[in-house]
C-alpha cells in the first residue's frame, strides 16, 4: 500500500478545525536530550557543538499531566512525547503514560532505536499497550550508512531492538487485542537514497508495519548538498528510489509481509511547478506545547519562533483557552496568505 501525507490523502487531514479542542497534542518534552549526535537534527547538532551556559530544555512533568487531565475526555485522541531530542530519555514519561492510559488516550512515539533504559522488549512491553505507533527513525539499510547518518547508532544492535520490540508487540497484542502499528520513519537523502528499497524490504523482514519517508530539510547550509529535491541529479535519484520501494513492499506482499509505504511518490522535474499546497493539516486541528509551557500551532520552526503569532502559555492560561481564543482563530482563517504558511514543505508529500 502507497500513501501519500497530504490532506486530500490522509484521512485524519481532510478534515475541517475542530472548535472544542486538538485531537492531537505534541508535548516537547525534552528536546535537548539524545543518545546520538544526528547533524541533521537541531539536537544532534548542539551534542557536537554544545553551547555552554544554557541548561538543557526538559518539560515538567506536572505540565503534561495537567495538559492530559484538561483535555482527557474531550477531542483529545493521541499524546506525542518529545519529536525533538529522545523522549524515551524523559523522566517524565512514565508519569505521562499512566495518566493517558487513565484517559483513554493513546500515545504516539518516536524514538531513535536505541531503546535506552530498558531495552527495546521492556519497552516494548510498557508502550505497545497504550500507543497508537512507534516510528523509529530509520536511515540505511547498512551499518555503514545507517552510523554515518546517525552518529553513535550501533546498527547491528538497533536491527535486533526492532526485533525485540516486535515481538513483545505481537505478545502484547495476542493479550489484548490491541496492536500497536511499529513504523520506520526515514529522512530521505543523497547519502541513503540508493539503499531505500533495500530499506524497505529490511522493514518486511523486521515485522515493521510501514515506512514513512520525509525528504531532508535543509535547515543549517550544511546540509543543503544532501537535499535531493535541490537538484535535478537528486530528483532523478528519488524517483528511482521511489520505484526501488515500491518493488520492494510489491515483493513483502506477495510474500505475506505487507509494508504500507508513506510520502513515496515522484517528484516533478526541477523546473517544473511544485505540487500545489494543500490545507494545512495542523492549524485548528493539532496542538503544540513547547517545554516552558509556550503554546505553538504546528512543528513549523517558525512557529515556535512566534513568527506565526503569539498565543501565550498554558502555565498561564488553560489550552482551550488558546484554542479558543482571537490569535488561534486569525490564523486558521488567514494561514493561507502568511509568508511562512504558503512556503510551508509540510503542505506536501513529503515536505517536498
Amino acid at each position: 500500500m502507497v500513501r501519500d501525507f497530504s490532506v486530500t490523502t490522509d484521512w485524519l487531514s481532510t478534515r475541517l478545525p475542530i472548535p472544542e479542542g486538538p485531537w492531537r497534542l505534541t508535548l516537547v518534552t525534552d528536546p535537548d536530550d539524545c543518545n546520538l549526535a544526528c547533524d541533521m537534527c537541531e539536537c544532534g547538532r548542539a551534542r557536537r557543538e554544545p553551547a555552554p551556559g544554557r541548561p538543557p530544555r526538559r518539560m515538567d512533568a506536572a505540565l503534561a499531566l495537567a495538559l492530559v487531565a484538561e483535555l482527557g475526555g474531550g477531542t483529545l485522541r493521541e499524546v506525542i512525547p518529545s519529536t525533538l531530542g529522545e523522549p524515551l530519555l524523559w523522566s517524565g514519561l512514565d508519569a505521562l503514560l499512566d495518566a493517558c492510559a487513565a484517559a483513554r488516550v493513546q500515545l504516539n512515539v518516536t524514538t531513535n532505536g536505541t531503546w535506552p533504559g530498558r531495552g527495546a522488549r521492556r519497552w516494548g512491553e510498557r508502550l505497545a499497550p497504550l500507543a497508537s505507533d512507534v516510528k523509529v527513525s530509520w536511515n540505511g539499510a547498512t551499518a555503514a550508512t545507517a552510523e554515518a547518518i546517525m552518529t553513535g547508532l550501533d546498527f547491528a544492535a538497533a536491527v535486533q531492538g526492532v526485533r525485540d520490540f516486535a515481538a513483545a508487540r505481537d505478545q502484547v497484542s495476542a493479550r489484548t487485542g490491541h496492536r500497536c502499528r511499529l513504523s520506520f520513519q526515514v529522512t530521505a537523502q543523497a547519502a541513503n537514497v540508493g539503499e531505500l528499497g533495500a530499506l524497505v524490504a529490511l522493514a518486511a523482514s523486521l515485522s515493521v508495519d510501514r515506512v514513512k519517508v520525509n525528504q531532508l530539510q535543509p535547515l543549517v547550509p550544511a546540509l543543503e548538498a544532501r537535499a535531493l529535491p535541490a537538484t535535478e541529479a537528486g530528483r532523478d535519484r528519488w524517483n528511482r528510489a521511489v520505484e526501488a520501494m515500491r518493488r520492494s513492499a510489491s515483493e513483502a506482499a506477495t510474500a505475506g509481509r505487507a509494508v504500507e509505504l508513506q510520502n513515496v511518490t515522484p517528484l516533478p522535474p526541477l523546473g517544473a511547478p511544485p505540487a500545489p499546497p494543500g490545507p494545512c493539516p495542523f492549524v485548528g486541528r493539532e496542538a503544540w506545547v513547547l517545554h516552558d509551557g509556550t503554546f505553538a500551532p504546528c512543528p513549523h520552526p517558525a512557529a515556535w519562533r512566534g513568527e506565526l503569532g503569539e498565543f501565550g502559555s498554558v502555565g498561564a492560561q488553560p489550552l482551550l483557552a488558546i484554542w479558543g481564543g482571537p490569535a488561534l482563530a486569525r490564523l486558521a482563517a488567514g494561514y493561507e496568505d502568511h509568508p511562512v504558511c504558503r512556503a510551508c514543505p509540510l503542505r506536501r508529500p513529503g515536505g517536498a
